[in-house]
């Protein structure tokens, strides 16, 4: 099952696409899709709707795509969690995961416009496997019940400032939360749907060039690892959001560094999770 927002910023209504490529309108069953959305069985109940054929359909036509989850409380990243990654950055392969926080805030739709930072001269982009929590999880006592809590799965793009993120903080912080800095969608995916979280693959281009290519395999710590990981420092409530890391391929690592430049444009893709689509415009 494919979840979705659409409409105005801020304004967003909930929906579900269906096999056939249309868009219900969710809006009698729930007023968002929001952690207590999935927390109290929305899922389920979209599924009986489904069956019963008693969701309207959307005209789509101009409408925006928002986010496929409000308001999540958190957003919880992992660095360097693949090992091309970490070679082509040149640090070490990490013996624990390399985790810090971004600002909800930065959360926006798959083809919203993104900000590059006034004051940015590096401004990079990152592909993601971004995992939303359905259910709380708190001192899992191990991985292989973490994917229980798992509400779905979504595009990610953790967009990043090198010179905020590596110079002028210890923390990573300054260089994440900056704002439009998490476009996330199109949809969120149920795990059912989505399939096995550690064989999909990723890509990125910008302005049509590949520059990302690989798959959630080359993870050095896995979904439900990350999951029960933080389960024991943190409580992970429904509808935040875990960005797993990123592949090789970020213009950090690259020669030449071709960091993003207003009116570069953006896509990326995971297998079954949709697309993504950004240009970027200055601050």
């Amino acid at each position: 099952m494919k979840l979705l927002r659409f409409g105005a910023s801020g304004h967003e209504r909930p929906g579900v696409l269906t096999d056939e490529g249309a868009v219900l309108d969710l809006s009698a069953l729930t007023s968002d899709i929001d952690g207590a959305f999935l927390a109290s069985g929305g899922p389920d109940r979209v599924r009986a709707a489904l069956a019963a054929g008693s969701l309207p359909v959307v005209d789509m036509t101009g409408l925006r795509l928002g986010a496929p989850v409000a308001r999540p409380g958190k957003v919880v990243c992992v660095g360097l969690n693949y090992r091309g990654h970490a070679e082509e950055t040149g640090a070490p392969i990490p013996p624990r995961p390399v985790v810090f926080m971004k600002d909800p805030g930065t959360v926006v739709g798959p083809y919203d416009e993104v900000l590059i930072p006034r004051g940015s001269s590096r401004t990079d982009y990152e592909v993601e496997l971004a995992v939303v929590i359905g259910g709380r999880a708190r001192y899992l006592e191990s991985p292989a019940r973490a994917l229980d809590t798992v509400a779905g799965y979504a595009v990610s793009n953790d967009v990043s400032e090198r010179e905020f993120q590596l110079e002028f903080s210890p923390q990573w912080d300054l260089g994440k939360s900056c704002e439009t800095f998490n476009p996330l969608g199109p949809w969120l995916v149920t795990p059912d749907a989505a399939g096995d979280p550690q064989k999909l693959g990723l890509r990125l281009s910008v302005n049509g060039t590949p520059r990302q290519n690989s798959g959630t395999g080359d993870m050095i710590f896995d979904v439900a690892y990350l999951v029960w990981y933080l389960s024991q420092y943190m409580v992970l409530e429904p509808g935040d959001v875990i960005n797993t890391g990123t592949p090789a391929g970020v213009a950090l690592g690259l020669p030449g560094t071709p960091y993003l430049r207003p009116g570069d444009t953006v896509e990326l893709t995971i297998d079954g999770l949709g697309a993504q689509r950004q240009t970027f415009a200055q601050a």
